[in-house]
């Protein structure tokens, strides 16, 4: 079998772009991958065009190892953000080739179940004004359609300075969803990088009493001493710490094992080189003792390759979702995600390949709108146009 075209493809929301790629074979058998390139949809798709034809078109879709080492080591330059992004849409396509080939599910290529179900957290269902019972009232919601685990950064658009007014309201939101979903909802508290090492100490202190399930990203993720001074001062509290979104290479993982800064590894399969570097380096976390909870900011097919992953990773503990809260055509471009049950799980996805079915025309009715989306912006977590 070998590889005849890859097309890109662009669908648009009011806050983000997700792209997918389609993956050609002489054998008539067709692959797909997605990525959510963070404002940086077009270098994506200008790293697609340069490299593809020179590491995919005319080679085998089951030689992805090979495909890996070559993306990472042939340009010579240190692979980032943009290549690695590039490279998951290339080897996920990959892996729905080899599922849809063989027949099978993709989980059972990757070694096959460790669970009967995933448990699924919540994020981006806060799409309101930064109001407790906003706030409140939206958490009900998402715990009423089955999630027992609600991700949310309640800290507005802040970055290092922080007003004791605003402190005061980031902790009053916080109180108020767990008042409203009560104790046997999980509250995961997202900082994406908005803090120092003392503030991350700071506002983990005072949102101790609402207990939360783990700590996100405190600092910003460049400087690992810094995380390091973070974790020393929040998880001693008996919270953990979650890190690893917005880091793309598995060399530069090591330094968080040799420092003992986390304590949950959140590596974005689209970010990382796809699917199999994540199996690799969740293999090293769970050696380490370290739980995985990878991201997921993605849409249908990024959200199946998720659902695969953790379907055969025994230190995955749970998967992140967004799409059951933004526009219901971003699940209708690839039917066949599991819907989320009142366990606050999904059943594993079946297959063959990643077991969804994308409909290109829903696609090209939704192109892109040319979004920027700013974490840093007043208002950002309603999610609309920028």
């Amino acid at each position: 079998m070998k590889i005849t075209a890859i097309t890109p493809l662009v669908l648009g929301t009011a806050w983000r772009e997700l792209v997918f790629l389609r993956v050609d074979t002489d054998e008539g058998i067709t692959g797909y991958g997605e990525v959510r390139p963070l404002n940086k949809t077009k270098a994506v798709l200008g790293y697609l065009e340069e490299s593809a034809p020179r590491y995919r078109v005319g080679r085998d879709p089951f030689d992805t190892e090979a495909l890996v080492h070559d993306v990472m080591n042939g340009d010579f330059g240190r692979p980032g953000e943009i290549a690695m992004s590039a490279l998951a849409l290339m080897e996920i396509a990959c892996w729905d080739i080899k599922g849809k080939a063989l027949n099978q599910p993709v989980y059972k290529l990757l070694g096959g179940k460790v669970r009967e179900r995933i448990k699924l957290y919540a994020n981006g269902w806060y799409r309101t004004e930064r109001i407790p019972e906003n706030f409140a009232d939206c958490a009900r919601a998402a715990v009423a359609k089955g999630y027992r685990a609600l991700k949310f950064d309640p800290f507005g658009g802040s970055f290092f300075d922080f007003s004791l007014a605003e402190k005061r309201l980031s902790i009053d939101l916080v109180a108020a969803v767990r008042e409203a979903v009560g104790e046997d909802v999980e509250l995961l508290i997202e900082m994406h990088g908005r803090f120092t090492p003392a503030g991350a100490i700071e506002m983990a202190r005072e949102l101790m009493p609402f207990k939360p399930s783990w700590f996100e990203e405190p600092v910003p993720p460049e400087n690992l001493e810094a995380l390091r001074r973070a974790y020393e001062g929040i998880a001693p509290r008996g919270v953990p710490v979650a890190v690893g979104e917005r880091i793309h290479t598995p060399c530069d993982v090591q330094p968080l094992f040799s420092l003992g800064a986390t304590d949950i590894l959140q590596t974005d399969i689209t970010h990382f080189g796809g699917l199999m570097n994540t199996k690799k380096i969740m293999a090293q976390a769970e050696y380490h003792y370290l739980r995985g909870a990878p991201h997921n900011v993605g849409g249908p097919v990024s959200t199946a390759a998720a659902l695969h992953l953790a379907a055969a990773t025994p230190n995955v503990m749970i998967q992140e979702n967004f799409n059951d809260f933004d526009a219901p055509y971003v699940m209708e471009a690839a039917p066949g995600v599991p819907a989320i049950g009142d366990d606050g799980c999904v059943a594993l996805p079946t297959g063959p390949g990643l077991g969804v079915t994308v409909d290109e025309a829903v696609i090209a009715a939704h192109p892109s709108q040319n979004v920027h989306f700013d974490l840093f912006k007043t208002n950002w977590q309603k999610r609309e146009k920028q």
